[in-house]
């Protein structure tokens, strides 16, 4: 390993000698796009991004597509030329910085205000620049030229004056194509991951009866009846939280379950919070398949309050206060009790008996008084076994995500200099 700053830390075997420094503007072409107006935009055609385009390609997510007319297109392209496979779109604005490389040589067309274009022409392994946008030199770059205080922006005369330490071509391929590589498994990951949330998304809807009926649409086979209505509070004893912040200390053996403690997704939030074992926390030390829910929210959303954590150890954990401990009754299976309870259907309840302005709340007094219509058990626990294998694959793929995402940025920040 070199502790020359124009040579990689990590480098592909076989590759020797230092990476050569240049302004990007020195070695392609970045321009802009000629503008296009808004009455231009069309519903199909060649299509027309603009920076929440790339965003949200970078991001996975979905977002409203813009067009523009082929004869448009084909007019604008005269004055300033097409796109090509492997060009990048950068984005200028706002989210600044974040890369779009152009995977073909399809008809594209960009908005001139929001995106800048590295006009490629082969100069560069397209993923190798791609991915340079991504790497340790580029973000201390982009930090120097940010101002706080004020809209970012990243314009053409800041990307022609980008630094970029460069290769020669064969081992910028080897560098882009390990990127790529790693890109696409943790994309593949995150299409499973995805699939299987909307899976699981859909059988809470269809596998709790909806509002006024007793009988879910989706059912395993062997099950029939109607479900029986029940309190939250016949669900098991409940015993509220008490405020045991004084018994918080560094090397406490109990992790503490308070409000910072649930997450969205319904699962425990490691915050480093310790308490040891007194007076004050002993009748607080919860058991395997006690069920813990928050009673508080600080947003107004809502997307916390109500949730329901399914502890997994005996003599871990201890909660605080605004948080009720369930420890479920015989007749009920905890793994559904914490999957039905944190269905989004069922939490509407919980949230309909919220007070509050900048922080909402429920009393349990309230709440313990609310009506659910659950199964037997042997029904409870196929459903129970059902989700927690779901959560499992679920959990796998989000495993590998942060796997290949630590791999990666470990090697943005040792293979470029």
């Amino acid at each position: 390993m070199s502790v020359d700053s124009s040579v990689p830390q990590i480098r592909f075997k076989g590759f020797s000698g230092e990476w050569v420094e240049n302004d990007l503007g020195e070695l392609i072409d970045i321009r802009s796009a000629a503008r296009v107006h808004k009455e231009q935009w069309t519903k199909a055609g060649v299509p027309f991004f603009r920076t929440s385009d790339v965003v949200s390609i970078y991001k996975g997510q979905e977002n409203a597509k813009a067009f523009i007319s082929q004869e448009v297109y084909q007019g604008l392209s005269e004055k300033i030329g097409k796109l090509k496979k492997d060009d990048l779109l950068i984005t200028g604005g706002g989210s600044i910085g974040i890369p779009y490389l152009v995977p073909n040589d399809d008809p594209l067309y960009f908005k001139d205000a929001d995106l800048l274009w590295l006009k490629n022409d082969c100069k560069f392994d397209g993923y190798f620049l791609y991915t340079f946008f991504f790497s340790s030199p580029f973000k201390k770059y982009l930090k120097s030229i940010s101002h706080i205080g004020t809209i970012a922006h990243y314009t053409i005369e800041q990307a022609k004056s980008t630094p970029i330490n460069t290769c020669d071509t064969e081992e910028q391929t080897a560098i882009g194509s390990t990127f790529q590589k790693l890109d696409s498994l943790i994309n593949q990951h995150q299409q499973k991951h995805d699939k299987l949330s909307n899976i699981k998304k859909a059988m809470l809807e269809k596998m709790f009866p909806k509002q006024g009926e007793t009988i879910p649409e989706i059912r395993f086979k062997g099950f029939r009846g109607e479900w029986d209505e029940i309190s939250l509070s016949d669900f098991g004893i409940a015993t509220s939280g008490t405020s045991i912040e004084s018994e918080f200390t560094k090397d406490g053996k109990y992790k503490v379950i308070s409000i910072g403690s649930y997450s969205e997704n319904s699962v425990y939030t490691e915050q480093g919070i310790r308490a040891s074992l007194s007076p004050k926390t002993e009748s607080r030390v919860l058991n395997k398949n006690d069920l813990t829910m928050i009673l508080n929210d600080k947003t107004l959303a809502g997307n916390i309050i109500g949730r329901v954590l399914l502890i997994d150890e005996d003599d871990s954990y201890v909660y605080n206060q605004r948080t009720q401990r369930i420890e479920p009754f015989n007749e009920f299976d905890p793994k559904f009790l914490y999957q039905f309870l944190n269905a989004p259907s069922i939490r509407k309840k919980i949230f309909k008996a919220s007070q509050g302005n900048t922080q909402i709340y429920v009393n349990w007094s309230a709440i313990s008084k609310l009506k659910y219509i659950v199964p037997k058990k042997d029904e409870q626990t196929a459903i129970g076994n059902y989700f927690q294998k779901l959560d499992a694959l679920i959990n796998q793929h989000q495993q590998q995500i942060t796997k290949l995402n630590n791999i990666k940025q470990a090697c943005l920040s040792k293979m470029f200099v």
